[in-house]
């Protein structure tokens, strides 16, 4: 359970883009992701790139602001991406980009900033040589591969290009939104050529307690009052405890609200079980 807070903060606008600041003029990046296929909301493939990016950037001290998966329909992943980019500090979208024909997510985004798509020098290039080195690992007699170059390295026209080292499709930078591929190992690669350019200054630590969760709210509620932070609980039956989670934005303010809740709550930096037992009949 998210105990809600409101929290006072600015917001200026850097490149076009607005750049949100804590009251304590901290940086915080706020991002979404967008996640593209249909086989995700059949539940045919698990969802492992949304949680994977989450924990990147959260590492990173990014908020993610949206989780969002849409079918292969270009004109809904046009209008989610639109809605984000002027929403969010950057969007970052998954799946989608290839050479079948379900994979509409580059010519969305194009959509989504009226551009047209082309390839460049850049990703012609990466293509060809992607390709030269998979036939040098293809047996002769499996044939050559029919692949529409011109199509396969397409991009927005104007956007950074984002090669593909670990597959085909190049991905790119439009504007705030970066377009990478729906396949773990070639988004986790991609991802990795432009992990720098996130990040933030949210920063949280665990704490955990055996009291019932009905007990603490009150503590919890007076933690976000006296401390700029943010706190989650999260009741671990198999754990037998309660995990606590604060965020914020500076490692005093953080500090001193743990300590305040170690006391408050009886609670502990390191895991603790209780046994709860079975409810009396």
């Amino acid at each position: 359970m998210i105990i809600p807070v409101v929290q006072s903060a600015g917001v200026t606008v850097r490149d076009g883009k607005p750049t949100y600041r804590s009251a304590c003029n901290e940086r915080v990046m706020d991002v979404a992701l967008i996640t593209v296929g249909d086989e995700l909301l059949s539940g045919d493939t698990v969802n492992t790139n949304a949680n994977w990016l989450a924990s990147e950037l959260t590492d990173r001290g990014v908020a993610v602001a949206r989780i969002l998966s849409v079918p292969d329909d270009r004109a809904v992943i046009t209008e989610r991406v639109r809605e984000y980019a002027n929403a969010f500090d950057a969007v970052i979208v998954t799946g989608g980009i290839g050479g079948t024909p379900d994979d509409v997510t580059m010519e969305a985004v194009a959509d989504a900033f009226e551009r047209d798509l082309a390839a460049t020098d850049l990703t012609r290039e990466a293509v060809d040589r992607r390709l030269d080195e998979i036939r040098e690992r293809i047996p002769d007699e499996q044939g050559d591969l029919d692949v529409d170059v011109e199509a396969e390295a397409a991009i927005p026209e104007g956007s950074r290009a984002l090669l593909n080292e670990a597959g085909l499709a190049p991905g790119c930078v439009c504007e705030s939104v970066y377009v990478m591929p729906g396949i773990p190992g070639e988004l986790q690669a991609m991802f990795g050529s432009v992990a720098d350019e996130f990040a933030g200054d949210r920063r949280s630590r665990f704490l955990y307690t055996v009291e019932p969760e009905a007990n603490i709210v009150p503590a919890l509620a007076e933690s976000m009052e006296r401390f700029d932070v943010t706190v989650g609980c999260y009741p671990d039956r198999d754990a037998d405890h309660n995990r606590l989670k604060l965020t914020a934005t500076d490692d005093t303010t953080l500090d001193d609200a743990a300590e305040w809740l170690l006391e408050s709550v009886d609670a502990s930096e390191t895991p603790v079980s209780r046994d709860w037992g079975e409810p009396e009949q």
